[in-house]
């Protein structure tokens, strides 16, 4: 069994989507940062780390009990033992993950530059670990509240987060099935298609605007989004989260 020891991790919890475990020069100052002071790490296959890079699901039972509490925490000068934690790699990606006792990826995190290039030479000679798990059958479904990794491609953490949040909004728009609403917003969207969203009914003109603003992010994007959650006070706090002291006026 390999170790690493004093690992510094940035947690990102409940994240199905490897694409929101921020690399480290997207980590913040206000982020709560933990030293793991040992770690197990693996080597697996393609298709496995990808599987606990994007997925929620069970991780393997033999790979749990390798793990099974040889993973420690250091807090105030404190040891504390982790029961299921470990640094995972393909040869390729690297990932840490924290259970929080149970058996999906709960947390998981990058690792900092030095550790990843120290992650790289310790598994270079070694084979890939085998673990018996199955596959779903099925292709993960994506959806507009778990977009697809190519929707996210080339974002900024702060340009991802605003996109979810934009999309959060859209959802709600579906949901309350109101055609005007859809058809002004559309409109702000695109102006110049005015005369032809007066024709569509809501789901045209909401398919439209999902799939037109789907694509990359821009400052239109921005814009939209802005207004969009304007007098939403849930969807206003992401905004200043992600804005700084910067609020929705």
């Amino acid at each position: 069994m390999l170790y690493l020891h004093d690992v510094w991790v940035n947690w990102f919890e409940g994240e199905e989507n490897g694409y929101n475990v921020c690399p480290f020069h997207e980590w913040r100052k206000e982020d709560a940062i933990e030293l793991l002071d040992q770690v197990p790490l693996l080597k697996v296959n393609k298709l496995l780390y990808h599987f606990i890079e994007n997925d929620m699901s069970d991780l393997p039972k033999d790979l749990l009990n390798e793990v099974y509490q040889k993973a420690y925490l250091r807090k105030n000068h404190e040891r504390i033992q982790l029961d299921y934690a470990f640094v995972v790699t393909d040869g390729a990606g690297i990932l840490t993950v924290d259970t929080m006792g149970y058996t999906i990826p709960i947390r998981k995190s990058r690792l900092i530059p030095r550790q990843e290039q120290l992650v790289y030479e310790m598994i270079e000679n070694e084979e890939e670990a085998n673990f018996e798990w199955e596959l779903a059958h099925k292709e993960k479904e994506h959806h507009i509240l778990s977009p697809l990794p190519d929707q996210m491609f080339g974002l900024t953490r702060k340009e991802r987060q605003l996109k979810q949040l934009l999309f959060m909004a859209l959802d709600q728009l579906q949901s309350s099935k109101n055609t005007a609403e859809i058809r002004y917003w559309y409109t702000e969207w695109a102006p110049e298609k005015y005369a032809q969203i007066q024709e569509m009914n809501f789901d045209e003109a909401w398919n439209a605007l999902y799939e037109e603003t789907k694509v990359g992010w821009t400052e239109k994007h921005m814009q939209l989004c802005e207004n969009i959650i304007r007098g939403q006070a849930f969807f206003e706090k992401l905004w200043e989260m992600e804005n700084g002291s910067s609020k929705v006026n």
